[in-house]
């Protein structure tokens, strides 16, 4: 008999892996090399022999042809995602094809091998997806957090859960000071990937003639100063998660090079004749708009395509007002410890009014500054010097922002409300604001919200 969901596996027996394929050399391969790595694999050549397999057993981990005889990959993704949720599933795929890769990560699987299929990478995934997290509280979560119980926040706290169950390329889209390096360390923290580094990368800090050296390391000898081998970002990165913050700055020949080198996971030093496999999980952020970077033709299309599979927004603040009473808190607490100075009742209603274009980094320096600056214990409206524009202009609802950003950040908080009250369920939110499912998911679409 299968173990319950979510129950441990009892000490001694061995972990088992599903592999479907009609290929009897490529399961005879896998099955091969799982059974030296002390795994258990069952095999099947169908959809339907899959499933028989699925009710019979207990697994750990699914591997998937995409083409078989009576259905495809995707269509066992969902099934196992719809029907045995603990099961990470990772999709094989013919060579080069990079489309089917992303429709899988969409579709909910952990992870891809592309034919011919690399022992190196099988043995690398099947690692990672063994490890994954049950969802309780890592060690790695220690000092991390995203402060806020707003129907917005909660939605980026859910997204955050299910995306540290999978290894899909993630793009993390927000103004500046909304917390994008923050969520991608949560994802790391609480993936399989937690034990691995996390590298952060400033894409725009780097110089442009040194890039290839940085992101994928050199040889000795290779130019003028390399008097040793040094290993690069992805390499550095190895078995962990590598972060490229403000990736709309790379230059468009780099953009070649990292393409490849995520479709293909494997990297090539500079003066190296050899490429090397690479395991590594890539997230990226920046506060411009990458898809008006692709319209305007300064960010390529197919590399978009690659890192945007799945698309973590991060909310400003003036879209969340209800949550700068607790980030007041977080924040003086950890720059002040216990001599935290308190807010007026009055300064904390000016700060809700302020519609924060730095977000939660613009609210850490007016808080320090009004530290400094006040006379006594209590931190008073006027000791936050905030700006008489900016204020003046939200008291008549808008602030800075443009009519329809202004209409957008109003209709996208009635959404979320509306989503947050019915659990998630769409049909549900759209009748409670009174419109049709279709006019709903449209306006999802337009808005971002996942």
């Amino acid at each position: 008999m299968p173990a319950a969901r979510g129950e441990r596996r009892p000490r001694g027996e061995l972990n088992r892996v599903l592999v479907i394929d009609d290929e009897p050399d490529i399961r005879e391969l896998i099955d091969l090399t799982l059974s030296r790595m002390g795994l258990a694999a069952a095999c099947a050549g169908t959809v339907a022999e899959a499933h028989e397999l699925l009710a019979e057993s207990d697994f750990q981990l699914c591997l998937t042809d995409m083409r078989l005889p009576d259905g495809n990959g995707l269509d066992m993704v969902r099934f196992v995602a719809e029907n045995y949720p603990q099961i990470p599933v990772a999709v094989i795929t013919a060579y080069g094809s990079a489309e089917n890769a992303v429709a899988a990560l969409k579709a909910g699987a952990f992870d891809y091998l592309a034919k011919p299929v690399g022992l190196e990478q099988l043995r690398a995934l099947v690692k990672s997806a063994l490890r994954l997290p049950s969802g309780e509280k890592l060690p790695g979560d220690a000092g991390l957090t995203l402060t806020g119980e707003s129907p917005a926040m909660a939605m980026v706290q859910d997204m955050i859960e299910k995306l540290a169950r999978s290894q899909a390329p993630i793009y993390i889209s927000g103004e500046s000071g909304t917390g994008k390096e923050l969520a991608a360390r949560l994802i790391h923290s609480r993936s399989a990937r937690s034990v691995g580094p996390f590298v952060p990368v400033n894409c725009g800090a780097i110089p442009e003639n040194l890039m290839e050296s940085e992101f994928f390391g050199y040889r000795k000898g290779a130019f003028t100063g390399a008097d040793g081998d040094r290993e690069g970002f992805f390499q550095v990165a190895s078995g962990g998660t590598l972060f490229l913050d403000e990736v709309a700055d790379l230059p468009l020949a780099m953009q070649v090079k990292l393409l490849r080198a995520i479709q293909e996971k494997r990297v090539r030093k500079v003066g190296c004749a050899n490429e090397e496999p690479v395991d590594v999980r890539i997230i990226c952020a920046t506060h411009k708009n990458l898809r008006e970077c692709v319209d305007k033709g300064s960010f390529r299309q197919d590399l978009y395509y690659r890192l945007n599979v799945i698309e973590l927004r991060m909310p400003p603040l003036r879209e969340r007002p209800e949550d700068i009473p607790p980030l007041v808190d977080v924040i003086c607490l950890r720059l002040f410890g216990e001599t935290a100075p308190c807010l007026s009742s009055k300064a904390l209603k000016a700060l809700q009014a302020y519609p924060f274009p730095g977000n939660v980094r613009e609210l850490e320096n007016i808080l320090e500054r009004a530290t400094a600056l006040s006379s006594g214990d209590v931190i008073e409206a006027e000791d936050l010097h905030l700006s008489p524009e900016e204020m003046a202009g939200e008291a008549v609802g808008r602030g800075s922002e443009t009519l329809d950003d202004y209409l957008n950040r109003l209709e996208r908080h009635a959404i979320q409300e509306a989503l947050q009250k019915t659990e998630g369920n769409r049909t549900a939110a759209a009748r409670l604001l009174g419109v049709t499912f279709r006019s709903m998911r449209y306006r999802l679409e337009r808005l971002g919200i996942e």
